[in-house]
Parts: structure tokens; C-alpha cells; sequence
């Protein structure tokens, strides 16, 4: 029999009527009723929904309008990598094409610490010294790893070893060079700031050449371009930019007479017990620095070795060897200036050249207020009659005193105008050369004596002013090029070192021009007397106590002065020489000084005799 599908089997009431008793033990209702959602409700949910819809389609439509470069510019980095192409930096020549600043392939080394083994690691320590590297996010960053370690690590194949080749700065004969190249160094923030088109990673010249012509000789990195793919694999690589190499630059220096000036002055200073001293070697035709030698001289290859502790060592020296004495030393000049006192005594009319002053060995003043002080300004010697180019021969103290303090019926020039030809020839004003780090140099005055030390300017002033004593400071630079207006008979010229900016192929792109400041700048016939008196200085013509005989077995003809110039230390002098030659048509004018020389001596003598006696055999003999 067929069961209809309402029927209710027994067994269905009997579990309802089980349901209904358990219900109720529970306190259960089995009533049930459906609750319908509100119409309120019903309006915030589909406005809740409404609202993120649209505030979806906001930000959907602001990363997609104004965004979209943005992203695209992170997918670029992610797809494209960017790194720099080498470029080396300018070559700095010498006067004949020698090369004193080049650059030289080195390679860095970067271990990838994470994928290395405990076991290789130690392998590696055992040759490379992890103290002089650097770590970083586990990356380990040696420069400049000699040749024997790459070839060792090239051969073990390691996976986590990677090398990069680069170029660092390297200079001949450093010591000899270095003030005058200088050395580059990492950009500092104060650099970055001050100079534009640079970035964190350059490197920069710090002193010498090398920061004065920076913009010549530095690189221009070119740019290559490497597309990856989604799992960072090199796909594609594409040049953007070539690199550009620096600019070279040719010197007036001459590197055989900058080494041979540099030896000679460190052999006098060994034999004497001095450690400092400065020259310099100009061309009067041009003004054309043919040597600039500070003693002592540092070594600029340190920076591209970049040995710390050296570096550190070297700016500790108490003798100072980043000085460049040549053009930062300031130096009272003694008898250096009389040929310049003699000049402007000439060019003033005060005294005619062949007037004859004698000196008995000194003069007497008395105090302007009490006659019974009496102030002795005294010579060296006895020197007798002498006019001017006697005088300047044998450095009369006693002669310039009078042309230019007055003395007994003489006029002298006054401290004023000592002043005023003293910077005519360019003394204690900045000469304009090619190189940071010059001074200015000082000549002192009366208004300034009275403002800074509430002092009075007196006659005996005058006396030590015009044989070069006193508060007088002035540069080794600044001497030099004064008496090249002397020996090119009034001249005067704004000393370089570079002669031309190069490219490449060595083509000129830049010509530095000779600088005159000013021609003419005296009467030749003024000039000429004090050359005279400067040669008879070397030949002893008529002067018994001629101050430059030393000179005489030179090769060629010459005219020289010296100078003594007292220090704070008793019985310690600098020492000073300048010297033209040949005397008829000049090729040269050098002057050096040696500080702190015990006692008088003919130090500086001695280095420009034996200087200029092998200069002018090479150059004759060649």
C-alpha cells in the first residue's frame, strides 16, 4: 500500500512529542517568527555600500590621472637598472709632455656576505685584511684590492665575490709635485652646497691644481642601462650616455728643474739643520711659474691609497707639509728689498745713481725728545763710499737707511712712499695665480701702527722699513715676481702655471694667455741701475764685499741679491736669494728662501749656484 507524502508516520509524533517535552525542561519556545529588515536599515547599508563604491573609484581615478608617472617611475627602477660608465679624469703635463698627474685601473671588491659559507669566509680573511674595508646591510666594500687578490679570488670562482674597475689618481714624484698638483678627494656637503652640477658620489679636487682647474679635469660619467625581468635577469643593456674624460692641462713647469731645485734644497737643509723652505723659478717673458717647491712636501699619493693612518700622520707633522710655503708664507724679506728701495729712490729724484753716501758702519739718531739717547743703526761693515749699484752689490745697510729715513741734509723717502713702490711692484697684494692658498702678504704703515699696536711711527721705523725689517710680510711668490719687472725691464705680469687646457688628442681648446697687469712701469734708465748693481753683485766689478760670487761659475751671465732677514730667534735668519739670468735676455728669475738658517750664511746661495749651473749645462748642452 502506497504511503500518501502527508501522512505522518507514528514514529514522527512520537520524536515531536520528545522535541516538544525537551523544550520546555529547557524553558525553549518552539515558536518561531521571521523578522522583516527595516526600510532605515535597509537605506544605510546601501548607502554604506554606495559611499566605498565611490570612494573606490576616487582613489582609482586620482593613482590613475595623477599618480601614474609616479608609478611608472618606481616600475622603471624595479624593470631598468642604471650604472656609470668610467671616464678618466684630466692628465696634468710638464712644459716637454712628461705626465705628473695620470690615472691608474684598480678594481673593488664586494663579498656578499649572506650567500658566503663559514668555511669560506675564513678562506678569504686569510688574505684580505676586513679592518681596511667597510660593511654594509651584509655587504662588504674593499677599494683599490691589489693584483695578487683578485687573482686569487678570480680563481676559487666564488659565487658571492663580484669586482668593479675603476680609476684612481696617481702622481710622479708626489713629494716633489704635490703643492703644485694638490690631490682630489671625496665631496664634502659644504662643496656639494657651493658647487652645482655635482653629487654625493664625485670626487673632487682639494688643493693645488687639481681644485683650481676641477672643472677642466674632472670626468663626466657616461650612463648604461640594463632592462630586467620580472625575476631581475639582464635582458637587454643600452648605452644612454658616453663617458666624457677630463680635460688635460700643460704646465709652464719645467719637472726636471722642480726635482732638481727640490734636491738641492733638501741636501742644504740636511747640512744645516733646517726643514723648511719654499722657491720659485719664473719665466720674465711670460710670467710662466717654471718651478714652485715648498720643502717640506707631503705625499699626494696617499689619498688614492687611502692609507688613513699616513694621512692622519702627515697632517699631524709638526713641520707643517700641506703649508705651501711658496705662496702662503709670509716673511720679512731683509736686504730683498733694497734693488726695490733704490727704484723708487731713482724714480723720486731724491738722489741721483752716482751719488756716493759714505757709510763708516752705521748712523746715529738721537731721541726726538731727549737728545742724551742716542739709537745705533748699524751695518755689517764698514763699506766706505758708495753709490747705488755698490750698494745693492754689497747690501750697504747703511745707504738705504738714509735714501730712506733722511739722515744729515739727505731727504729720504719716507715710510709712504716705500709703501707705495712696494705695491707698484706688487708686494702685499695677491699676484692673481692659478693656484688656491696665496696670501696677501702685509706692509705695514704709521696709521696702521698707531690703530693696532696705539703705537708712533718713528724715523728708526723708516731705517729697519727700508733695509726690509720690521712688521714687513711677504710671500716667496710676490718677490719673485717683483724682480721679474726688474729683469724684463718693467713688466709686470700676473704669474700661471698652466699654459694651455688640452683635449684629448691634445689639441688646444683653451689657451692661458699672458696676464700683464701693467708695461712700462718705471724709467728703463732707473731700472737699469739697479740691474747693474745686481750684477756687479755676482762679478765683484769694483766692490770688494760683492754678496754674490757664488755665482760667478755659472754657465752663463747672472745678477743676483740677497737678503738676511732677522727672526725672533737669536742668531737664527731666513735666508734669501733671487737671481736673473742670463743677465742681457733673461729665460729665468728664482728666488728661495730658507727659514730659520743659524747664524749668516750662503744657504740659499749655495742651492740657486748649483740650481742654475746644471739648468743652464742641460739646456745648452741639449
Amino acid at each position: 500500500m502506497s504511503k500518501d507524502k502527508h501522512q505522518l508516520e507514528p514514529n514522527d509524533i512520537f520524536l515531536d512529542n520528545l522535541a516538544q517535552k525537551k523544550e520546555q525542561e529547557l524553558g525553549i519556545s518552539s515558536k518561531r517568527k521571521e523578522v522583516k529588515i527595516s526600510q532605515k536599515k535597509f537605506l544605510s547599508l546601501f548607502s554604506l555600500f554606495f559611499i566605498l563604491i565611490f570612494f573606490l573609484f576616487l582613489f582609482t581615478f586620482y593613482f590613475q590621472a595623477f599618480r601614474v608617472k609616479n608609478f611608472q617611475a618606481l616600475a622603471n627602477q624595479n624593470k631598468y637598472l642604471s650604472s656609470s660608465l668610467t671616464a678618466g679624469r684630466g692628465v696634468i703635463y710638464d712644459n716637454s709632455g712628461k705626465q705628473l698627474a695620470s690615472n691608474r685601473v684598480v678594481f673593488n671588491l664586494y663579498l656578499d656576505l649572506e650567500k658566503a659559507t663559514n668555511e669560506e669566509l675564513e678562506e678569504i680573511k686569510n688574505i684580505i685584511d676586513f679592518d681596511s674595508g667597510t660593511e654594509k646591510d651584509n655587504i662588504f666594500f674593499k677599494e683599490n684590492i691589489d693584483i695578487e687578490t683578485l687573482i686569487f679570488l678570480k680563481s676559487r670562482s666564488f659565487p658571492f665575490v663580484f669586482y668593479e674597475q675603476s680609476l684612481v689618481r696617481e702622481y710622479e714624484n708626489p713629494e716633489v709635485f704635490s703643492h703644485l698638483l694638490g690631490y682630489i678627494g671625496k665631496i664634502s656637503k659644504e662643496e656639494l652646497e657651493r658647487y652645482e652640477d655635482y653629487s654625493l658620489q664625485d670626487y673632487i679636487g682639494k688643493m693645488g691644481l687639481e681644485r683650481s682647474y676641477d672643472n677642466y679635469l674632472r670626468k663626466r660619467p657616461g650612463e648604461l642601462l640594463a632592462e630586467r625581468d620580472s625575476l631581475g635577469n639582464i635582458i637587454s643593456e643600452k648605452i644612454v650616455s658616453l663617458p666624457e674624460p677630463g680635460y688635460n692641462l700643460e704646465l709652464w713647469i719645467d719637472s726636471d728643474l722642480q726635482i732638481k731645485l727640490y734636491q738641492e734644497l733638501e741636501e742644504v737643509l740636511n747640512n744645516i739643520g733646517s726643514n723648511r723652505a719654499a722657491a720659485v723659478a719664473i719665466d720674465p717673458k711670460t710670467g710662466g711659474i717654471l718651478s714652485m717647491v715648498s720643502v717640506p712636501g707631503y705625499n699626494n699619493n696617499l689619498f688614492s691609497t687611502k692609507d688613513y693612518q699616513k694621512i692622519q700622520e702627515t697632517f699631524e707633522d709638526p713641520r707643517q707639509p700641506f703649508f705651501n710655503r711658496a705662496i702662503s708664507g709670509l716673511y720679512a724679506t731683509g736686504s730683498t728689498i733694497k734693488p726695490l728701495t733704490g727704484v723708487a729712490a731713482l724714480e723720486e729724484g731724491i738722489i741721483s745713481s752716482k751719488k756716493q753716501i759714505n757709510c763708516k758702519g752705521q748712523i746715529t739718531v738721537p731721541h726726538s725728545y731727549d737728545p742724551s739717547i742716542i739709537y745705533n743703526f748699524r751695518d755689517l761693515r764698514v763699506h766706505g763710499l758708495s753709490d747705488m749699484q755698490k750698494a745693492i752689490a754689497e747690501s750697504c745697510n747703511v745707504y738705504f737707511y738714509i735714501i730712506g729715513g733722511g739722515y744729515e741734509g739727505q731727504k729720504g723717502l719716507g715710510s709712504s712712499k716705500i709703501k707705495e713702490y712696494l705695491e707698484t711692484f706688487g708686494w702685499g697684494k695677491i699676484t692673481g695665480i692659478d693656484i688656491p692658498g696665496e696670501k696677501r702678504g702685509f706692509i705695514p704703515s704709521p696709521e696702521w701702527k698707531r690703530e693696532i699696536k696705539n703705537e708712533n711711527w718713528w724715523t728708526g721705523d723708516t731705517y729697519n722699513f727700508s733695509i726690509g725689517q720690521g712688521d714687513l710680510d711677504i710671500t716667496p711668490l710676490q718677490v719673485a715676481n717683483s724682480y721679474s719687472i726688474i729683469a724684463n725691464k718693467g713688466t709686470f705680469f700676473s704669474p700661471k702655471i698652466v699654459k694651455n687646457i688640452l683635449d684629448q688628442e691634445k689639441n688646444i681648446i683653451k689657451k692661458i694667455k699672458p696676464e700683464i697687469i701693467q708695461e712700462n712701469l718705471f724709467l728703463e734708465k732707473n731700472l737699469e741701475t739697479v740691474r747693474e748693481g745686481m750684477r756687479r753683485a755676482v762679478t765683484g766689478e769694483g766692490v770688494p764685499n760683492a754678496s754674490a760670487r757664488i755665482l760667478q761659475s755659472l754657465p752663463v751671465s747672472s745678477a743676483a741679491k740677497t737678503g738676511t732677514a732677522q727672526t725672533s730667534r737669536e742668531n737664527r735668519y731666513h735666508n734669501w736669494i733671487t737671481v736673473f739670468a742670463p743677465y742681457d735676455d733673461p729665460e729665468i728669475v728664482l728666488t728661495i728662501i730658507i727659514e730659520d738658517v743659524e747664524g749668516i750664511q750662503l744657504a740659499s746661495s749655495l742651492v740657486a749656484q748649483r740650481t742654475l749651473d746644471w739648468y743652464f749645462k742641460e739646456k745648452y748642452d741639449n
